[in-house]
């Protein structure tokens, strides 16, 4: 898909397109999203207090999406593959501010440390490094420093051809909400309709001990998605925070 059919689809998005011109094209790629349903106390120690927790149906959602990161580049330059492409996990939840619904990351890890340390500067948002490896049907992730783990075996089964509410709920997100020093700062993205399949779980063994009490158990939703081209804007601060409050 070119990048104006990637405009022209847009019948899907729960807003419309910024005015502002996008900044960067990337892929995401071969995604692996594990969802869990959590308490709302628990998870609101990991959220600021500027940003609202968004609710289905009352209850608030974690999920954790392992994928392959593609052709990150900038509006007008070509992508350097030994940086743009790399692995990725990070651990969603889901929230609403400036009148709209997004995503916010407790968690974001990369395969490549120069692409950790690009990812960082260049948007803020909270990269940090660990040992990846991934096959078709596997993947393995390590990082020392926060002992977290994550290892899941999987078969690809068939396509979701009429996705519930809440599978569209945990995927058409189209704004990333973060905190960054004193500021929360908004992301606008723009991607066609995820297509969704069914996936078997061979093995799994996520291991995160800061989220001890939201990652427990087995997921409640699972599924794989080829992927998404995506286009992003660029950091806007929408917010100050109170560092004075305790």
């Amino acid at each position: 898909m070119t990048i104006k059919e990637i405009f022209t689809n847009t019948h899907h998005r729960p807003w419309r397109i910024p005015d502002e011109k996008w900044k960067f094209y990337q892929e995401w790629n071969k995604v692996v999203f594990l969802h869990w349903q959590v308490d709302y106390d628990e998870l609101k120690k990991f959220v600021p207090d500027e940003l609202e927790i968004d609710l289905f149906d009352g209850k608030p959602w974690i999920s954790l999406v392992a994928f392959t990161m593609e052709e990150v580049r900038p509006k007008k330059l070509p992508a350097f593959k030994p940086i743009s492409n790399f692995d990725e996990i990070n651990i969603r939840t889901y929230i609403k501010s400036n009148n709209k619904t997004g995503v916010y990351f407790l968690s974001i890890e990369a395969g490549k440390v120069v692409s950790c340390l690009l990812a960082k500067k260049m948007s803020g948002l909270p990269y940090r490094y660990s040992e990846m490896n991934r096959t078709d049907n596997q993947y393995h992730s390590k990082n020392l420093e926060f002992e977290d783990s994550f290892e899941i075996q999987y078969s690809i089964e068939n396509e979701l051809k009429n996705k519930t509410a809440l599978c569209k709920w945990l995927t058409e997100r189209y704004a990333l909400f973060q905190d960054t020093g004193n500021s929360i700062n908004e992301f606008e993205i723009h991607h066609p309709e995820w297509p969704v399949q069914e996936i078997k779980i061979d093995k799994l063994a996520v291991n995160y001990p800061r989220f001890k009490n939201l990652i427990n158990g087995n997921p409640d939703k699972v599924h794989y998605s080829k992927g998404v081209q995506v286009v992003t804007w660029g950091k806007k601060k929408i917010m100050e925070i109170d560092s004075n409050k305790d």
